[in-house]
């Protein structure tokens, strides 16, 4: 495989392995994808009744999902929790229900939530900690923070929430990488004021599914299923949704697994040299000296990572998908001369 580096050509999101291919070229084992925060060890998708495939999602699924929701995220009322393709399609939608407001994102995070308050023509303020939002109409907070892992005390966003509320504003929290960690999650004290978004696919590792959720007071929500219009979730992504949140048992064990491989997973970066200085249990966070350079390194090896064109010294692992990929991790390391 042959490269040339272009820093200014580094990728928006993880995943992309279209892009990767023109980059590095096609790998001759295939690609060992750690761009993303996506369980690698996926839920295993139920038998669905052949009806999802052939008819319009019913009203009656929707309500199931949202039913479901409610109860895996503690939420009291299911009429608060609209069902959306991914917390994405939130993201994207939000800014456009709002008049002109002053934003702070509390940031490095997840890139959409400024492109999408930008380009629906509010004005972002800069934003490091929830200490410095000022007077800022709308906040937005991801917990626990992507990339770095970073957590906010609930207790402290009720408090800017509060804040917020008594001037008309706007608390959005992500918790897209909540699940490990739900002692995190405000979604079941959702109040006026405040909107939390979840992510069905990354914790469940089906990502393609598009499936997320948006908890807020019902009236807000409301607005927000008119704004997402109708069969605004595939009836499949709906069935499978419903089981997946249901099984107790499932998300019990995958919490416990994932935080074993992401404790693998420091071991080795670890021994590789490399400073691991945040994450989840879905991604761990490296600062290293010549990360673009690394990032090369592990591309030209069909090993693909999270660079940030903002923070050269960061990259972000994923979690290998068990023994093989973490070997197949630790080779390529192993011939990194750092």
């Amino acid at each position: 495989m042959r490269s040339s580096f272009d820093p200014f050509a580094l990728p928006a999101h993880g995943g992309d392995l279209a892009t990767a291919e023109i980059r590095f070229g096609r790998p001759a084992g295939g690609w060992l994808d750690l761009s993303t925060g996506i369980n690698p060890f996926s839920y295993p998708l139920p038998v669905l009744d052949p009806a999802v495939w052939e008819r319009l999602p019913s009203g009656g699924l929707e309500e199931a999902a949202r039913v479901g929701a409610a109860a895996a995220y503690g939420v009291a009322d299911p009429e608060s929790v609209v069902v959306a393709a991914g917390s994405q399609a939130v993201i994207q939608a939000l800014p456009r229900l709002r008049p002109f407001s002053r934003v702070a994102v509390v940031g490095p995070t997840y890139g959409e939530h400024t492109t999408c308050w930008s380009n629906a023509g509010h004005q972002l303020l800069p934003c490091e900690t929830l200490d410095r939002v000022a007077d800022a109409e709308v906040v937005v907070v991801t917990n626990p923070n992507n990339p770095d892992g970073r957590k906010h005390d609930p207790r402290r966003l009720l408090e800017v929430a509060d804040g917020l509320a008594s001037r008309g504003g706007l608390l959005v929290v992500d918790e897209a990488f909540a699940d490990c960690t739900p002692e995190l999650s405000l979604a079941g004290m959702v109040r006026s004021g405040v909107i939390v978004l979840r992510s069905f696919g990354k914790f469940f590792g089906l990502a393609g599914l598009r499936l997320g959720f948006a908890i807020t007071e019902p009236g807000v929500a409301r607005l927000l299923r008119l704004a997402l219009g109708p069969w605004s979730v595939s009836g499949p992504a709906l069935a499978v949704g419903v089981a997946g949140l249901a099984d107790q048992a499932w998300i019990a064990e995958t919490r416990r697994r994932l935080a074993g491989e992401a404790a693998a997973l420091d071991g080795l970066l670890t021994r590789a040299g490399l400073s691991v200085v945040g994450g989840t249990h879905l991604f761990r966070l490296v600062n290293a000296p010549r990360a673009w350079a690394l990032y090369e390194h592990l591309g030209q090896r069909g090993i693909l990572v999270r660079p940030f064109a903002a923070s050269p010294r960061w990259l972000r692992f994923g979690l290998p998908p068990g023994d093989k990929g973490r070997q197949r991790l630790r080779d390529a390391l192993s011939t990194w001369g750092g």
